[in-house]
C-alpha cells in the first residue's frame, strides 16, 4: 500500500527532475571549462593579457604594411590593430583563407606566446557586406541567381 498522496508523489518528482537538470548543467560545465575560448581586442590584450598558453579569440584589423610571409612559405606574421591604435603580433603557419589581406578584419585563435606575439592556429577572415565570391565577379546579377538556383536544386 502506497503511503503517499498524488499530490507528494509529483511533488517529488518534480524536485528529482529539477536536481537531475541542475546535476547534468553542472557536469555539462565542468566539461566544457577548458574548451571556453575568450575573445579579445587588442587593446584588452595588452591591459589585461591572459595566461600565457591560455586558448584565447583575438579580433582586429590587419595592420597595413605589417603582413610578412617568411621564406618558408607558410608562415606568416602580421599586426592586429584596435580602435585606440593598439597593436598586438601575430604569427602564423599554414593556409590563410583566401579573404585575409590587409586592412581586413580578422579573427585569429591561438594563444599568447611568453614574448608577447599571439601564435594563432586558426584566422578567420571577415569581410564587408558588399562581398561577392570570385566565381560570380564577372557574372551579371541574373547569371549569378540562375547558378544559385542551380546549386540549390535538390537540397532540402
Amino acid at each position: 500500500m502506497n503511503a503517499w498522496k498524488p499530490k507528494h508523489q509529483r511533488l517529488v518528482l518534480v524536485a528529482l527532475a529539477l536536481l537531475a537538470l541542475v546535476g547534468a548543467g553542472l557536469l555539462a560545465a565542468y566539461a566544457l571549462r577548458n574548451q571556453a575560448s575568450y575573445f579579445y581586442l587588442p587593446e584588452q590584450m595588452l591591459s589585461d593579457p591572459p595566461a600565457v598558453g591560455q586558448a584565447v579569440r583575438l579580433g582586429g584589423m590587419v595592420e597595413q604594411g605589417s603582413l610578412e610571409t617568411a621564406p618558408d612559405g607558410v608562415t606568416l606574421t602580421f599586426a592586429v590593430t584596435g580602435n585606440e591604435g593598439s597593436r598586438v603580433p601575430v604569427r602564423f603557419s599554414g593556409i590563410a583563407p583566401d579573404l585575409f589581406v590587409e586592412g581586413s578584419g580578422v579573427v585569429a585563435e591561438g594563444r599568447l606566446g611568453p614574448d608577447g606575439t599571439f601564435v594563432a592556429d586558426t584566422l578567420l577572415a571577415k569581410h564587408d557586406e558588399n562581398y561577392v565570391p570570385r566565381e560570380l565577379q564577372e557574372m551579371d546579377e541574373h547569371q549569378a541567381a540562375k547558378m544559385a538556383e542551380e546549386t540549390t536544386v535538390g537540397i532540402e
